[in-house]
């Protein structure tokens, strides 16, 4: 099993924590994991991607290249990576911040993440955890609680209360994004 993850958006919307828990989730599995980031000059504003390897052998090469998930927290990452992901792939991206998407022969989820985090959490700062969970949830190769173990471990006390919510509402969100696919294709099928 090899599994490519690129999650992008821009600068301050903790795109490259978000990568950092799935990859410890991984390894929290045992899993052999690469987790590589880059990003603009600019603190806030400029463009953010991380991405994450994750194998049950040895990983011999360090760079995602057709990833089966791509996360999409800007128009402008969605416009630059949503080629590249492979076919038959996830792309998930935040329904506000990316009004324009094109047909492909991907899954595409649109979540309103940032909405959700301050609609539900009270603060935008969280919309990193919140489609962190979706991912969780629309990815059957990584198991939910090794994530959150490891969302435990590196979010200081004092502010694990409001990511563990905004994890399990993004879980809550992928789920039901999910069931909505599947219906939707079971539709589809009935009728041809």
């Amino acid at each position: 099993m090899l599994k490519e993850f690129r999650l992008s958006g821009t600068g301050g919307q903790g795109i490259i924590l978000a990568a950092i828990l799935l990859a410890e989730g991984a390894t929290r599995q045992g899993l052999n994991v690469v987790q590589t980031q880059s990003y603009g000059p600019e603190a806030r504003g400029g463009a953010s991607k991380a991405e994450v390897k994750i194998s049950d052998e040895p990983i011999d090469y360090p760079k995602v290249e057709m990833p089966e998930l791509l996360l999409a927290l800007s128009q402008e990452a969605y416009d630059k990576y949503h080629n590249s992901v492979q076919e038959r792939g996830i792309i998930i991206v935040d329904e506000d911040l990316v009004p324009h998407t094109v047909n492909t022969n991907c899954q595409l989820f649109k979540i309103p993440f940032t909405r959700l985090a301050k609609e539900n959490i009270g603060k935008e700062i969280v919309t990193n955890i919140v489609a962190l969970g979706a991912i969780a949830a629309l990815t059957k190769e990584l198991d939910s609680t090794s994530i959150l173990e490891a969302l435990q471990q590196r979010i200081p006390s004092h502010l694990l209360d409001i990511n563990l919510n905004a994890y399990n509402l993004g879980y809550k969100q992928g789920v039901q994004a999910y069931a909505q696919s599947q219906t939707f294709t079971r539709l589809e099928q009935n009728s041809q």
